[in-house]
């Protein structure tokens, strides 16, 4: 059973249609440039936004989209959210600096934000685009009521089968992933391409990182992946504010594997990831460390 590639959620009462991600589709291909991703580690803070920087192409991750409040950005090429709990966690992000960016979610977190925001969804929608879990389509949901309600996409697909979990070993001869299936305590992998799926890693950044492999970045520049610092607050964030993190319980097992094993897929493909956290410039071996950070 192939991904829908549209699907039809209620955000207040419009019925609004949202296309599912396509590579081929080309107004969302970076036609081979280098392309930065910002999470949302403290190092952030500490950046220098030269002109360079500025003048980049641009992926944001969950909250690092406020960084358009001091800072003016010339080119954002998307913003990708893949956990419905930020939603949950961090709903002023979204009405204060999301002013119709190309957004990249999953259904979980679209499904939320037409609860919460639905002028949001309303307004906006043309420029969203669904992107899958390749092994959970429907992905993280919220404990909220909103979700104890049958999905109005779910009702046009198989519900069983877009909540299955499934084995990453399933999609191992797949042409689009490359899955480690030896990989201990779990199986890992990473997508070649995301119209069929992305594959988590335990952070939002992974999905942001197979996205911009797949609309064609010629290099893929990270900051605000640092990790170590996990248990403090995102730099968006203070004590008061923060959402809880799990970072801290998959750095070991999942995400620096995960990464490891995404550096040195891609480079084979000719396209370098570059790491620009001096937190967690020693934890990669298959990452490129810029030189000045």
């Amino acid at each position: 059973m192939g991904l829908p590639n549209t699907v039809k959620i209620k955000a207040g009462n419009q019925l609004i249609d949202i296309k599912a991600f396509n590579a081929q589709e080309s107004g969302h291909s970076l036609k081979q440039q280098p392309v930065q991703i910002f999470a949302s580690g403290p190092s952030v803070a500490e950046l220098t936004f030269t002109d360079e920087i500025l003048s980049t192409a641009t992926i944001f991750v969950n909250g690092s989209l406020s960084l358009l409040e001091q800072h003016a950005f010339k080119l954002v090429v998307g913003y990708v959210i893949s956990d419905a709990r930020f939603v949950n966690h961090q709903t002023d992000i979204l009405s204060k600096y999301y002013q119709g960016q190309p957004l990249y979610a999953t259904l979980a977190v679209f499904e939320a934000m037409a609860a919460s925001q639905p002028e949001v969804m309303i307004r906006y929608h043309e420029s969203m685009r669904v992107v899958y879990p390749v092994d959970r389509p429907w992905g993280v949901q919220v404990n909220k009521p909103w979700h104890g309600r049958l999905p109005l996409a779910a009702k046009l697909f198989d519900k069983h089968w877009l909540n299955r979990k499934k084995p990453l070993a399933e999609f191992a001869s797949h042409p689009s992933f490359i899955i480690d299936s030896q990989s201990q305590p779990q199986p890992i992998g990473v997508s070649l391409n995301i119209t069929h799926g992305f594959v988590e890693a335990g952070t939002v950044a992974y999905v942001a990182v197979q996205l911009a492999f797949s609309r064609g970045a010629a290099a893929i520049h990270l900051y605000g992946i640092d990790l170590l610092n996990s248990n403090e607050p995102r730099f968006y964030e203070d004590a008061d504010n923060k959402a809880p993190s799990k970072l801290d319980k998959a750095i070991t097992d999942r995400i620096v594997p995960s990464f490891n094993l995404m550096g040195q897929i891609y480079r084979e493909h000719g396209v370098s990831v570059i790491n620009h956290s001096p937190i967690s410039k020693d934890l990669f071996s298959e990452l490129e460390v810029a030189a000045i950070n």
